[in-house]
């Protein structure tokens, strides 16, 4: 049975890019390690700021990763085949956290494959590790209406309400990581996607 040993948080690296909604992967995966005490620290072998996960909080013992990659978005790929080369972790064993168009912020799903959605992230990533076959959370940051406005769009902060509504997401994502990593997908999902 697979289960997630790699969490890959999508952002651009720098404080231009910190508070943009291009980067809320990369704020999933600052708040889980806050929230168990994980420390992330640069590792340039992996093109990333990379931690283990700290598992203790979860009551599990297993080697679990986090990378906020630092190749840029369109260089993701880079960084995530490389750790995941490293530690022998295959596709179906990671999950990106990526912003996702095409939900409104108040929304998070968790979904397995697909296509890239126009996302270059996960674009660099498929063509990295030759499948598109890992898991994703999508963190629903809303679109702009306009196609020619998507790149604008994700690289300007969110309003008040909807960083408040992502970082909800979030939270409520990173309640599903035990379930995540014992490979309880199912119920990670039916976790996750009903309405409270």
């Amino acid at each position: 049975m697979d289960s997630i040993k790699l969490l890959v948080g999508l952002g651009n690296p720098g404080d231009k890019y910190a508070a943009t909604r291009h980067n809320a992967g990369f704020w999933w995966v600052d708040q889980l390690a806050a929230s168990s005490n994980s420390k992330l620290a640069l590792e340039s072998k992996f093109f990333g700021i990379v931690g283990k996960l700290n598992t203790v909080k979860l009551n599990l013992t297993m080697d679990t990763w986090l990378i906020k990659p630092t190749t840029f978005m369109n260089g993701s790929g880079k960084a995530v085949a490389s750790i995941a080369n490293y530690y022998k972790i295959s596709p179906a064993q990671i999950l990106v956290i990526h912003d996702e168009l095409d939900l409104p912020p108040e929304t998070v799903k968790l979904k397995k494959g697909g296509g890239h959605g126009g996302h270059n992230g996960l674009k660099d990533i498929t063509a990295a590790l030759g499948t598109a076959d890992f898991w994703r959370l999508r963190l629903g940051i809303g679109h702009p209406g306009d196609r020619n406005e998507v790149v604008n769009f994700v690289l300007k902060a969110p309003t008040k309400d909807e960083q408040t509504a992502i970082y909800q997401c979030i939270d409520k994502s990173i309640e599903i990581v035990p379930q995540l990593l014992s490979g309880d997908f199912e119920n990670a999902m039916l976790k996750l996607h009903t309405k409270a």
